[in-house]
């Protein structure tokens, strides 16, 4: 086992952490030249379990890491573009909204691009630590990794994504059997093909449509049916109006309003994010119903008002229980693979959940900046990042906000470094 310090870790090279490292190059490059992005995996890939070959981002290409903050940043999407050469044929493309395999492809180039910030890969973390002076004052932070190192930090940064929400009714199924869609490129490859199989799919929104396509194309054999909760499948709610909910300057006015005010805008907004569909998938998928019921194949199925009530085996079997949410009457469904379009965890990740309670905090709550309030004197700092819609906004997981987040957060720890001058910071880290 290895330790050593530095004093910014970032847990995660994801969007949000890559954004922040390129903000500290341009804003504070002698904190950046002591800041350490970790990786679990070996690469960075963006949303790496539904990388399709054709799936379109939902976003635009200027709302890139930087160009929201700095148009002029040498780290924008069209320096991408220039850098690989295809900067004309993006142009020609007329397309606002890149290939979701292109933004992977741009984050990766971003993290072999950075100088200062230095990204190691393969380096899951274990578990984060408080360290605490004589007097109770917490100076920072000791990161276990997978392979028995440790980092002590001072400032840490978590922006590691949602723990994927797979319902408590699928619990106690083969694993084997049940592939969530922040997995499904990963592990269906593994997936037996030499009988056609009935597959279930779970969910009413963009990531069950794309399963569902996805299953069509890896299966071609297969029998899929969609499962869902709703009267139907919808577009997306992407008005200008609405779009102006994601702009980073409306974060203040959701942080600053009212609790109540808070629930309706995430409660109207569900459907500008999570409840609906992009146009596209939506008509193609109409289109393949269309065809199979044309043909009389009855390949197809969508099952809609539907709850998931029971969840078992029976022999080679899955047997899902379906409860109609107009009649109450019950049925069975037996199938043999079963994938979640079924979204993210709301609430904090295990990770923080776990750090909040070796920190004593009965709340996690973070500052305006993403600050995590500690409730007690402090040298040290930790921030936490796409985990804070219900404080932030809807646009808080996504990318729209991430150029002007990560100058939010970087000023918050210059203006904290400020505060605690140089001696502070080597005690902190030595004591890390």
């Amino acid at each position: 086992m290895a330790h050593r310090t530095v004093e910014l870790l970032a847990v995660g090279a994801g969007p949000a952490n890559l954004a922040l490292a390129v903000a500290l190059e341009e804003m504070a490059p002698e904190l950046a030249g002591r800041t350490l992005v970790v990786e679990r995996e070996e690469n960075v890939v963006w949303q790496r379990g539904m990388l399709l070959p054709d799936a379109l981002s939902q976003v635009s290409f200027l709302k890139d890491l930087v160009t929201m903050r700095n148009p002029r940043s040498g780290f924008s999407f069209l320096s991408f573009l220039q850098a690989r050469g295809r900067l004309d044929a993006f142009v020609n493309l007329g397309s606002w909204v890149p290939y979701r395999s292109e933004i992977s492809e741009y984050l990766q180039w971003v993290a072999d691009s950075l100088e200062e910030v230095n990204v190691e890969y393969g380096r899951g973390v274990t578990s984060v630590t408080p360290v605490s002076g004589g007097d109770g004052e917490l100076t920072g932070w000791t990161v276990e990794l997978a392979d028995g190192d440790t980092i002590g930090c001072r400032y840490l940064v978590i922006g590691a994504g949602r723990d994927a929400h797979v319902p408590a009714v699928f619990e106690g199924l083969p694993a084997e059997r049940v592939i969530h869609s922040t997995e499904y490129q990963q592990r269906i490859a593994s997936v037996p093909t030499d009988r056609p199989l009935r597959v279930a799919v779970v969910g009413g929104a963009q990531s069950a449509a794309e399963l569902f396509g996805a299953a069509l194309r890896d299966l071609p054999d297969c029998r899929p049916t969609m499962i869902m909760r709703s009267i139907g499948l919808n577009g997306y709610e992407s008005s200008k109006f609405t779009n102006e909910l994601f702009y980073s300057s409306f974060v203040d006015d959701f942080y600053e309003a009212a609790p109540d005010a808070r629930r309706q805008l995430l409660a109207e907004m569900h459907r500008a994010n999570y409840g609906g569909l992009a146009p596209a998938t939506l008509d193609g998928l109409y289109r393949q119903f269309y065809q199979d019921r044309r043909d009389g194949v009855g390949r197809l199925g969508m099952v809609t008002m539907t709850d998931i009530t029971g969840a078992a085996t029976d022999g080679d079997d899955l047997v899902l229980t379906l409860t109609d949410r107009r009649s109450g009457a019950t049925r069975e469904l037996r199938t043999d693979l079963l994938l979640l379009g079924t979204g993210f965890d709301r609430a904090m990740p295990r990770m923080v959940r776990a750090l909040g309670d070796a920190l004593g905090l009965d709340d996690l709550a973070v500052t305006r900046n993403y600050r995590l309030e500690l409730g007690r004197p402090a040298t040290g700092a930790l921030y936490l990042q796409g985990v804070n819609e219900s404080t932030h906004g809807i646009a808080d997981s996504l990318l729209s906000v991430l150029a002007a987040r990560s100058a939010e957060i970087t000023e918050d720890l210059l203006k904290h470094r400020a505060e605690h001058p140089a001696g502070d910071r080597a005690r902190a880290l030595a004591a890390a």
